[in-house]
């Protein structure tokens, strides 16, 4: 199944129409294959009513949001389409917008024709998340997995970021995709919505 088909056949079935805060912009923007004429996005064409979707991305610290984050701005928005990162905090002692602007900036300069937003709130994670979500009325949700360690895996176990994005794929109104980057060389991502565990995607 190719690339494009997969989350077109998503949005079908619901009718819905890093350790560090600073990159190499350069860099990333090449290594992650993002470029100004990309015409191999799997969004591609795809409206929302009578406006350009708008694409909600949960950022924070670790690599695995990053690479989300990179995953989505490649494959998901296309041209005058919004992308909105969210930072939740939980506490109001650790509010700040240094990551989110940075990582707003990186975005604008691989892609300046998507539209970059960049949110801080305070509140329950995951109530945060769901509000955010029918407050801006997204139309794709895109989060970051780790791998389990291989304890959890011997015993059918599941990290707690998988099991924050199991909850969000079945509590959250929109499209929503965990995006996992494959590790040991593998290459490509393993993509989770509703419908699909683990959906192996080469690219």
């Amino acid at each position: 199944m190719q690339e494009s088909s997969f989350v077109r056949q998503m949005s079908e079935k619901q009718g819905w129409q890093f350790t560090s805060n600073t990159w190499d912009i350069n860099s990333t923007c090449k290594n992650n294959n993002i470029n100004n004429n990309n015409n191999n996005n799997i969004m591609e064409g795809v409206v929302v009513g009578e406006r350009r979707k708008r694409v909600m991305i949960l950022v924070d610290e670790s690599v695995h949001s990053k690479e989300a984050m990179l995953w989505a701005l490649t494959h998901v928005s296309n041209k005058g389409d919004i992308l909105t990162l969210l930072q939740v905090h939980i506490t109001s002692t650790s509010l700040s917008n240094q990551l989110v602007t940075s990582l707003a900036n990186l975005c604008k300069a691989c892609k300046p024709e998507v539209q970059v937003e960049a949110l801080v709130i305070q509140g329950p994670k995951l109530a945060t998340v769901v509000n955010q979500v029918k407050k801006l009325e997204v139309s794709v949700l895109v989060l970051g997995q780790k791998n389990s360690s291989s304890f959890l895996r011997c015993f059918g176990g599941m990290s707690s970021t998988e099991k924050f994005v199991e909850e969000c794929i079945n509590r959250v109104e929109c499209l929503t995709i965990g995006v996992k980057k494959q590790s040991g060389g593998v290459g490509g991502y393993l993509i989770s919505t509703r419908w699909h565990k683990d959906f192996w995607l080469l690219a």
